[in-house]
């Protein structure tokens, strides 16, 4: 079962490092004071949080 959850965790973890580098890509594209620009911002740091408790959990799952 810890294998299984160590998989799912990792396949998290690419699909959330994913989308971290989509949003950078996409706000480097956008203007200052464009309204779209604060609501990547906004996403982007939202998925940044949730890659660092991925890889918390990651690496707790590791060490037991």
């Amino acid at each position: 079962m810890l294998t299984m959850s160590i998989r799912m965790l990792a396949k998290e973890l690419y699909r959330t490092m994913k989308e971290v580098e989509h949003l950078e890509k996409e706000l480097k594209g956008q203007a200052p004071g464009m309204p779209k620009r604060a609501e990547l911002e906004r996403q982007l740091l939202q998925a940044r949080a949730e890659l660092g408790r991925i890889k918390a959990m990651l690496d707790g799952a590791k060490e037991d």
